[in-house]
């Protein structure tokens, strides 16, 4: 594997430059570049792979589709409406400290002869991928409060879509669940505390009037 670094770049986006200084293109490694390419051939050999992961991209688009899934979490399971609205607020979270890093870092999306681009996007930026970052937040969050184990199943298919879609190399992909992760452990780890249910409505407190259940052993570690 060869390595001579690709410097990836890409047409600046609508919310790119946000009064920033000017931007620093940071070299991706060749090798990268041909994994993702050679990952492109194989997957998108699978017929409806694409439109599936358009799909999932919109779902994922700024973290709105696991927001509106805590937010039915919070009407529908009165029991657990904190945790839920904690959900919600993990996943848009990880969504916001994504941008902040992608701003930072100012990595650009792949732009090269060899990567198929199969949606657009609203920012060129690419290092973390925003939506592993809240997707793998909303899982690990959702499966805790839920009992359910929603990370295994959906967290390496939204890595793999944004890989099939040619948005981000594989890198970003798994920085951003890096990132997720932490995310979502320190929600866990301040939704308790004090300063934070202090400033919650009543209703979404813990301890609210209500119905009770038994916490989930996820809850509980």
């Amino acid at each position: 594997m060869s390595s001579t670094p690709e410097t990836a770049s890409g047409p600046a986006g609508p919310d790119d430059t946000g009064g920033a200084g000017p931007t620093v293109d940071i070299p991706v490694p060749t090798g990268e570049v041909r994994l993702l390419a050679g990952i492109q051939r194989r997957l998108l050999a699978v017929p409806g792979l694409r439109e599936a992961a358009v799909t999932l991209s919109h779902v994922g688009e700024h973290a709105l589709g696991w927001m509106a899934i805590a937010a039915v979490g919070v009407v529908a399971d009165p029991a657990r409406r904190s945790r839920w609205a904690m959900v919600g607020v993990g996943s848009f979270g990880a969504h916001a400290t994504s941008v902040v890093i992608k701003r930072v870092v100012r990595r650009r999306r792949p732009d090269h002869p060899t990567v198929t681009v199969g949606v657009g996007t609203p920012s060129s930026l690419s290092f973390p991928s925003s939506h592993a970052t809240s997707t793998t937040a909303f899982a690990l969050l959702a499966g805790a409060v839920s009992g359910v184990p929603v990370a295994p199943a959906l967290v390496p298919v939204m890595l793999a879509s944004r890989l099939v879609l040619g948005v981000h190399y594989p890198s970003d992909v798994f920085a951003g669940a890096a990132v997720g992760a932490g995310c979502a452990a320190l929600t866990r780890a301040v939704w308790p505390t004090d300063p934070v249910q202090r400033v919650l409505p009543e209703a979404l407190r813990d301890g609210a009037p209500g119905p009770r259940i038994t916490p989930t052993p996820e809850e509980n570690r």
